[in-house]
């Protein structure tokens, strides 16, 4: 059967940590996805989600990520997205059950996803999420003679902070503050930070309270889907920074407003994030 003559999409609505994206099998279908994307991530006349993400074959690797944010823009990667993904892989059949780990190819490289499984289904999964990168070209960050972000000075809109880059395969600019997270204006902050032209590709943005030497606290404004309530390779972002600074062990709980992911990080190598899968409902959308 021509996929293409599909009268109506099938979908299945999951999220890691409140990180929620709308997963279809696009094997043999030839759409507008960045259109479609903006209309089922509307949260009033849509299903709701913080983008779309698309199951694909690949010679490479197990299957292939392809993500759209809520605003149909294409994104690289998403540490939430991926542990979902495989997930929604082997429920339709994509990757065998006993297959483990899992690798995924994604616009950032191939990752490998480890499936943790309870009761006969995905509860979490483990992802190397590989080598973060530091480098101003690699974030990237466009300020003549800066070649590393490291608590570099950065206002927007009156307001002061010290800001790191990292590159976890998409980029991000983080910044450890002693103020209650929760206390700053993210939805304003946070599309300026996103928009501003030192940031040629957009970025990420993280505000982080290290809470101890095992927990911090993290909120983030995602490129292209605004403010959301996890991001896996924020949380990834957010422990390296802290990390670097010494203000953290190797191995910390990440507690975001719609959950907790682990980070483990020893200062070299690969990072590894573990968190949840859940699946929210399946349906069908008009096309």
């Amino acid at each position: 059967m021509d996929r293409n003559s599909l009268k109506a999409l099938p979908f299945t609505k999951m999220h890691g940590a409140g990180n929620d994206y709308i997963y279809i099998d696009g094997r043999g279908l030839t759409l507008n996805w960045p259109k479609i994307a903006v209309s089922m991530s509307d949260r009033h006349f849509g299903v709701g989600s913080d983008g779309l993400i698309l199951a694909l074959g690949s010679d490479r690797a197990d299957l292939r990520m392809e993500m759209f944010n809520s605003d149909g823009s294409v994104g690289r990667m998403c540490g939430n997205g991926i542990r979902c993904l495989v997930a929604f892989g082997i429920d339709i059949g994509m990757v065998p059950p006993g297959r483990c780990p899992v690798e995924v190819e994604t616009a950032s490289g191939v990752l490998s996803v480890t499936p943790i499984w309870r009761d006969g289904h995905i509860s979490m999964a483990r992802v190397d999420m590989e080598e973060p990168r530091f480098g101003a070209a690699d974030v990237p960050f466009n300020v003549p003679g800066e070649s590393t972000l490291t608590d570099y000075p950065f206002f927007v809109d009156g307001s002061k902070f010290a800001i790191n880059g990292v590159s976890m395969g998409n980029p991000h600019a983080v910044a450890v503050l002693d103020e209650p997270v929760g206390n700053v204006k993210l939805s304003r902050l946070g599309p300026l930070l996103e928009r501003d032209g030192r940031f040629p590709e957009g970025v990420n943005f993280e505000i982080v309270n290290v809470l101890s030497r095992n927990l911090i606290k993290v909120r983030v404004w995602e490129r292209g889907s605004g403010q959301t309530m996890a991001c896996g390779t924020g949380a990834c972002a957010a422990a390296v920074v802290a990390r670097r600074k010494r203000l953290i062990d190797d191995a910390v709980t990440v507690s975001l407003p719609g959950g907790d992911l682990g980070i483990e990080w020893s200062g070299t190598g690969s990072v590894v994030m573990v968190g949840p899968i859940e699946r929210v409902f399946e349906g069908s959308w008009p096309i």
